[in-house]
């Protein structure tokens, strides 16, 4: 099955939407693995530009730290217990008695934290230490070896806060209890929580600078949108930093060039309207005096075919005007022109929700909806007006059963003065502007019209407006 540019949203309405079409053409393929993981956001990607570093720089601190304080001062005081229990056992070696062995215990234990018992007569079950699991126990094994030279063993003592090494002499086995105390600097928690607090403390700055940073833009992208929507943007306060003013002075100057111009075109239609329908005033009137004759009846009929095109012309040129932006009920709306239209012509079926209101533009899109309605009865003989409202965008659907569009000239109706039927006879089709005047008035209001194949056999206008 082929990929299509129609997206389904989580409240059941298709969309056309630019991302789904670069999808659907595999434009997107060519970006890397590490890119689709990125942050799409402004605000993301500049946290990450200032966390990234900050984390990588203390990384390095860490490796370091631990790779050569971590490991200088373990090995001091791993050789300063070696050092303390050689000289201990050297202090053995010229004992005479007992009791100055126990005397040298006690002044061992006060000064060094040191715990000494003799085991007499007793050997080791293995001449060999144990692998020891961690660094330090490893750190101590290998002063041990050096500075003793007697044989040994490792083993945790006391719930783990104390290291019992077990050593074989002449008269039995030594064990010495080792406090993990004389082999561990707090030095190294302190260094870490000093690096994880500032850390955050920087980091909570950068999220606070930051984000007063991106709220201005996105102030800014709201105020675009919306006039881009066709709404009142009133003027705003320009802040943040100094591209960020210069964009937002920018949209200003731009809003207020494209309102004085707005108003001068429309200005300028009217009085082209006045000019063109003084002089179709006054042929009309002759021609209500002249005799009813054939002669006199084409004449007329081609009077009211200017005023008609003339009519399109200025509407399709006067696109939406000084018309106001305002809450109205869409509901109401298409109940008022689907009454409006009267008898003649195919019947109107509507499937509408109670109430609808969006910000709208109520006279432009009532000649959006009545543009639309009126191609569908004119070429079929049933037409269906359904309203969809989701959580973000009102769709409204208008089908009927006709001969339909083909698919390769749905784009080209909403040309100005394109027409199916090649023949320019206002009668079998109108000024080819119905469409053009639809679409313009749709998107003056950030949404979209798209034709499709309708359920019924015929032709299904697709109107996107967000709420």
């Amino acid at each position: 099955m082929s990929s299509s540019p129609i997206e389904r949203r989580e409240d059941g309405l298709e969309l056309f939407s630019d991302q789904a079409a670069r999808r659907a053409l595999g434009l997107d393929s060519h970006r890397r693995w590490f890119k689709r993981i990125l942050p799409r956001s402004l605000y993301g990607r500049s946290l990450l530009i200032v966390i990234l570093p900050l984390v990588l720089a203390q990384s390095i601190a860490t490796w370091i730290f631990y790779d050569r304080h971590w490991e200088t001062v373990a090995r001091h005081l791993s050789t300063s217990v070696a050092a303390d229990i050689a000289l201990t056992l050297d202090s053995l070696s010229i004992a005479d008695n007992e009791q100055e062995r126990q005397l040298i215990f006690q002044r061992a234990a006060a000064e060094t934290q040191l715990i000494y018992v003799l085991q007499r007569g007793q050997t080791l079950t293995t001449s060999l230490r144990p692998a020891t699991g961690t660094r330090m126990e490893a750190t101590l094994a290998h002063a041990i070896a050096e500075r003793v030279g007697l044989p040994f063993q490792l083993g945790d003592e006391f719930h783990g806060q104390a290291i019992l090494v077990s050593i074989q002499t002449s008269d039995g086995v030594m064990q010495v209890t080792v406090p993990r105390d004389r082999l561990f600097t707090p030095t190294t928690y302190i260094f870490i929580m000093w690096m994880v607090g500032s850390s955050l403390v920087l980091f909570a700055i950068a999220l606070v600078f930051m984000r007063n940073q991106i709220k201005s833009l996105k102030r800014l992208a709201v105020a675009v949108d919306d006039f881009g929507k066709g709404r009142d943007v009133p003027s705003f306060k320009v802040e943040g930093a100094t591209e960020v003013r210069q964009t937002g002075m920018a949209f200003l100057r731009m809003r207020d060039r494209i309102q004085r111009a707005i108003t001068q075109r429309t200005e300028m239609l009217a009085g082209v309207s006045h000019d063109l329908r003084t002089p179709l005033t006054r042929m009309r009137l002759a021609l209500e005096l002249q005799k009813d004759d054939p002669r006199t009846a084409e004449l007329k009929a081609d009077v009211a075919a200017m005023e008609r095109m003339i009519q399109g012309y200025i509407d399709f040129a006067r696109g939406e005007g000084n018309e106001q932006t305002r809450p109205a009920d869409l509901v109401a709306l298409v109940r008022a022109l689907a009454a409006g239209l009267g008898q003649a012509g195919a019947p109107v079926m509507m499937a509408l929700p109670e109430e609808c209101v969006l910000p709208l533009r109520p006279d432009a899109m009532h000649r959006c909806f009545g543009n639309l309605i009126a191609n569908a009865r004119r070429y079929g003989k049933h037409v269906w007006v359904t309203v969809v409202e989701g959580k973000t965008l009102v769709e409204v659907l208008i089908d009927d059963d006709g001969p339909g569009i083909p698919p390769a000239d749905r784009e080209n109706v909403f040309r100005p003065f394109f027409r199916l039927d090649p023949s320019r006879n206002p009668a079998t089709g109108g000024t080819g502007l119905g469409l053009a005047i639809a679409r313009d008035v749709a998107r003056a209001h950030g949404g979209e019209i798209v034709l499709e194949d309708s359920p019924h056999g015929g032709l299904r206008a697709r109107i996107r407006l967000p709420k």
